[in-house]
């Protein structure tokens, strides 16, 4: 996965002024400052239930907002998406049976092979070095496992989509489609990683629901683009939801005062759907403008959702231009792997100044920072 490089440090430019754009990340920064005043508005405004260790309250009213999102019986808060991929795997599987997963997904890589040491479900990684599996790779797999000398079947697959390690790259709906209904006639369970679901739509104009509408269960992130400083939601069946709460606090996961982050997230979800399609339309016209500047290269990836590469002319200086950049309220980073090359993360802060302004950032930065 492609690390960012700390943003340079400039005197009275930051990300969390008013008309920052910030091309890194998937929601707008926050500090502890500003969630603290957003808590204080809703307080005075429409009030916040508290919860009971997660359970009720503004928790509540936030599991049953995005279970209707996404189309699902109920929905269960989480603290973490780890937790709530665990979960859903956890119980979709039991022990003795395997989990499809993608190499490069989140679970593979990050968890420190929880579901293997803490649940006995080894996993079973496909598509190396690649943002997706196809179907010939899954029933490869799933013959594989039942054809060894000891029957060890497949439970469960998982698809996280988009694919954070792959600049964002998503599934295409076709192939998740004929996916999940080869796994839904094989007796095979299906998770959805949509922590960045909301991107992938806004890309695609399909909306949640129908991709939610593919998978027994689906993970969606509260803090990456809703605002709350921590928490997930875990969507399904009333069935599969009924007694979750027992496994997220026999993992430790029952946290007080999760009304603090379940009212910020309410908070972030209102309008956040169109708002974000309107960001992704304004980053088009955009790059159609950028693009005509002398020393720059917007491009995007084949299956891409809201992140798209540039490769500067070789005789731009990177630093430079990301310094001069930030002196218009206008951030980005480099990849720590490859210094010469931005990433612009699309996200509603693009909303806060012109594609005009923007534009005329970018081509007085690329004027000084061309040797």
């Amino acid at each position: 996965m492609a690390t960012l490089t700390a943003p340079v440090a400039l005197v009275g430019k930051t990300t969390e002024s008013p008309d920052a754009v910030v091309f890194r990340g998937d929601g707008e920064p926050k500090t502890p400052e500003l969630m603290v005043r957003r808590l204080a508005e809703i307080a005075d405004g429409t009030g916040i239930e508290a919860d009971n260790y997660s359970l009720g309250g503004v928790v509540e009213e936030v599991e049953k907002r995005l279970a209707a999102i996404l189309g699902k019986e109920a929905a269960v808060f989480m603290p973490t998406g780890t937790l709530a991929n665990h979960l859903a795997i956890r119980n979709q599987c039991g022990r003795g049976q395997r989990a499809i997963v993608q190499e490069q997904s989140h679970i593979y890589h990050d968890i420190g092979d929880c579901v293997q040491q803490l649940s006995g479900i080894n996993l079973i990684p496909l598509a190396n070095k690649r943002p997706y599996f196809r179907l010939e790779e899954v029933k490869a797999a799933v013959e594989t496992s039942v054809s060894g000398r000891v029957l060890t079947p497949v439970g469960a697959l998982v698809i996280e989509s988009p694919v954070r390690r792959q600049h964002g790259q998503i599934m295409p709906f076709d192939v998740m489609r004929e996916i999940t209904e080869y796994c839904a006639a094989n007796s095979i369970r299906t998770h959805l990683d949509g922590a960045r679901l909301f991107m992938m739509s806004a890309a695609t104009g399909i909306p949640p629901e129908e991709y939610s509408g593919l998978f027994d269960t689906v993970y969606v992130s509260l803090y990456k683009y809703f605002g709350a400083p921590f928490g997930a939601i875990l969507a399904g069946t009333e069935e599969f939801c009924r007694d979750l709460y027992h496994d997220r606090r026999m993992f430790g996961g029952g946290l007080s005062n999760t009304s603090l982050a379940a009212a910020l997230a309410l908070q972030g979800m209102e309008g956040f759907e169109e708002r974000f399609a309107e960001a992704m339309s304004k980053a088009e016209a955009l790059f159609v403008e950028l693009n005509r500047l002398d020393g720059m290269n917007v491009e995007s990836y084949k299956h891409g959702s809201n992140i798209f590469p540039i490769t500067p002319d070789a005789n731009v200086d990177v630093e430079k231009l990301i310094e001069e950049l930030a002196n218009s309220s206008v951030f980005v980073n480099t990849d720590e792997g490859n210094p010469s090359k931005i990433h612009l993360t699309v996200n509603t802060t693009i909303l806060r100044q012109s594609n005009e302004d923007i534009t005329r950032a970018f081509e007085a930065a690329l004027n000084i920072a061309r040797s």
